[in-house]
């Protein structure tokens, strides 16, 4: 089949409501979209919460894309938002955000599917395409991860599967923390990638992450948040 079989489809749902802080994902994401056969023009794209609201005041649309980290405020609510608003819109949330009770609460907010940022151009297409002919996709990353917790709730009996809570992580991983002190070096994302062998948007993914736990929205002020925590020299 060839790769832009989709754009042969005679309706594609539009428009499209893309919502993404960050300009690199934006714009790796618009192009997904116009390899699959949407118009730029049909792709309405929002930074944050407000734009998006904004945009949803305007018109209604046929399939989103949203990310939960926005600098005003959860994409999870937004989405819970567009669920109420219209029950039979697609929604696909592209995040970096991988721990259980994120996704669990994404998808009981209404997202149809869920998909981690580090997956490569063509997974993302294809999660979309499957949004788009009615499926539900879900990273499968995601997915091997809450059928062992599942697996895991089940062996330690319904009292122990209450109690356990997934707390949000206090420090920095081993992997964070080597990606932050590269950033404190003056490398750019794709030097950084370059150097630990792994995809400028994996360490996208890291530093997004980073930002998150060190409730930061720089460069700058993770470098220094972590250096007065003592987390980096």
């Amino acid at each position: 089949m060839p790769k832009n079989a989709l754009s042969a489809t005679p309706i594609l749902p539009c428009p499209v409501l893309l919502v993404e802080d960050e300009l690199p994902t934006q714009e790796r994401l618009l192009k997904i979209m116009c390899e699959l056969g949407y118009a730029r023009d049909a792709i309405h794209v929002a930074g944050t919460l407000a734009q998006a609201r904004q945009h949803t005041a305007a018109q209604r649309f046929a399939l989103a894309l949203v990310d939960l980290g926005l600098p005003d405020g959860s994409g999870i609510d937004f989405i819970a938002e567009l669920r109420r608003r219209d029950p039979s819109l697609s929604i696909l949330v592209i995040s970096a955000w991988s721990t259980q009770d994120t996704i669990l609460r994404a998808l009981h907010a209404g997202a149809t599917g869920y998909l981690l940022k580090e997956r490569d151009d063509l997974e993302v297409r294809l999660s979309i395409r499957s949004v788009l002919r009615g499926g539900a996709p879900i990273d499968p990353f995601i997915a091997r991860h809450i059928l062992a917790e599942l697996a895991q709730a089940k062996d330690n009996g319904a009292q122990a599967a209450d109690t356990r809570r997934v707390q949000p992580p206090s420090v920095l991983t081993t992997r964070e923390t080597q990606i932050l002190a590269l950033v404190a070096d003056g490398k750019s994302n794709r030097d950084i990638a370059e150097h630990l062998l792994i995809s400028r948007y994996t360490v996208e993914c890291h530093i997004t992450h980073i930002y998150r736990k060190l409730e930061v929205s720089s460069r700058t002020k993770a470098i220094n948040e972590a250096r007065q925590r003592g987390l980096l020299q």
